[in-house]
């Protein structure tokens, strides 16, 4: 790396610090309405820091949802094509009591900037826009041509730039993807993530009465919707946390044996892991599989919430006339998510009580993915993550779900470099979200890197 990228990067240390908290402070909820016009802002936000980063060819691209921000640089003959992707949008903040400071007000502690979308995505995807900077006013080009593309609903599906993808494939045509919306296995560890569970995520909504009804009136002969889906739950999923859904594991793929080994050499403490992470009395899960299988390799069912009836302070003796419940299914390679989601649906409907019915909505799916460790774009994005972290890259799976990866993958046949700079402790999806401030910078090292390895092949 040269040493006017270094120099570049630590004289612009304020204004990007600058930057990164007026986007932060933007409270772009994709899920909720009226943050609406919050989410355009966010989408004209990353088009002006595009332009204004050199890229060219800006556009914001109209969709049913939320815009799509597209820019390219295509002026390296010769040179390979990386297609970059993030995300404008993030997760609600609630609940909002449980923020130290506000979720929108950008907050630095112990070299952490605490804020919603501080890892998820935003501080992660304006990674590749200060590379970009970076290079393009240190050297007055880029090492290879760069594809943006950036969208405003992955925390709600990603329905818009799926679509845009598939149709579009002559105009994302590239070489490789690469995406930043991982995380390192541990503080200054160097970590590429080559495998993504897939998803079904659904919604059961159950009926019964006409409407809601005196419990005690007509408690004993009218049906219950929420003990309805309380019991078809309880059925889904054994004490030993095993799927009960016929046919759930007949296309599971285990991980080789040298996968488990490299796992296992990992710097990972199971005691460590409950205390600090999860919080709870004991960790659970499928027996006979250690705690990185259960959360990489294996697939899951797990419920997200179920409503119904009173909900308020003191009693209120109801039986209501619906409820419903959010379940989701993770998946490994080899699961295909519509063949999941049709013995769900067929399982559901043995087990609806009588008198009830019941839906079950297909709110999301994606596909899992799994990537090879020996890909020579995965092997240029460990040389950049070694050189700029100076220790091993670690190869890992991601329980998690990025469906966009499949998608790029299916549509325009290229593989996907999932390099990430969060950490484990940055509280995705939760209170007081951070992001360390250090791994933004060391992230845009790694990226300018990544390009210049591509360019020298």
């Amino acid at each position: 790396m040269s040493s006017a990228v270094d120099t570049y990067i630590e004289r612009s240390h304020d204004r990007f610090l600058q930057e990164l908290k007026a986007f932060l402070s933007i409270p772009s909820v994709s899920t909720l309405p009226d943050h609406k016009p919050d989410v355009e802002r966010a989408c004209g936000f990353v088009a002006e820091r595009l332009r204004a980063a050199g890229i060219e060819n800006v556009e914001r691209i109209p969709t049913a949802g939320h815009p799509l921000v597209y820019g390219e640089w295509l002026k390296a003959p010769g040179k390979p094509t990386v297609l970059c992707y993030g995300h404008y949008d993030v997760q609600p903040p609630d609940p909002l009591g449980e923020w130290i400071t506000p979720p929108f007000e950008p907050t630095l502690r112990n070299g952490n900037l605490y804020a919603r979308g501080a890892a998820d995505d935003k501080g992660q995807m304006y990674i590749h826009v200060k590379a970009a900077e970076t290079l393009l006013t240190t050297q007055g080009r880029l090492p290879v041509n760069v594809k943006f593309l950036i969208e405003g609903e992955e925390e709600v599906g990603g329905r818009a730039v799926d679509r845009y993808v598939a149709e579009n494939p002559a105009k994302l045509r590239s070489d490789v993807a690469l995406v930043s919306d991982t995380e390192m296995f541990a503080p200054g560890l160097p970590t590429l993530c080559i495998g993504l569970r897939g998803m079904v995520y659904t919604e059961l909504i159950a009926s019964g009465a006409a409407q809601d009804l005196h419990s005690g009136i007509f408690g004993g002969a009218a049906p219950n919707p929420l003990l309805g889906l309380a019991r078809i739950i309880s059925q889904l999923i054994s004490p030993e946390y095993r799927v009960q859904i016929p046919g759930f594991y007949d296309d599971v793929a285990a991980p080789s044996p040298e996968e488990k080994e490299s796992w296992a050499r990992l710097p990972f403490d199971e005691a460590e892991f409950l205390r600090e992470k999860v919080g709870s009395p004991a960790l659970v899960g499928q027996q006979g599989f250690g705690v990185l299988e259960r959360l990489w390799a294996r697939p899951t069912l797990e419920v997200h919430g179920i409503v119904g009836g009173f909900m308020g302070e003191g009693a209120k003796t109801v039986i209501p006339a619906k409820a419903s419940a959010k379940v989701s299914m993770r998946l490994v390679p080899r699961q295909d998510p519509q063949k999941i989601l049709a013995a769900f649906q067929k399982e559901v409907e043995r087990l609806t009580p009588r008198g009830l019915r019941v839906e079950v909505k297909a709110l999301s799916t994606a596909q899992p993915v799994l990537l090879s460790p020996s890909d020579p774009f995965i092997q240029a994005g460990a040389q950049a993550l070694r050189e700029t972290f100076q220790r091993p890259t670690v190869y890992v799976r991601g329980g998690g779900s990025i469906p966009i990866v499949a998608r790029i993958r299916e549509s325009l046949g290229i593989p996907v470099v999932l390099m990430g700079f969060g950490l484990p402790d940055d509280r995705l999806h939760s209170p007081n979200e951070k992001f360390h401030l250090p791994n933004f910078f060391a992230g845009i090292r790694a990226v300018t890197r990544f390009w210049e390895n591509l360019s020298e092949g």
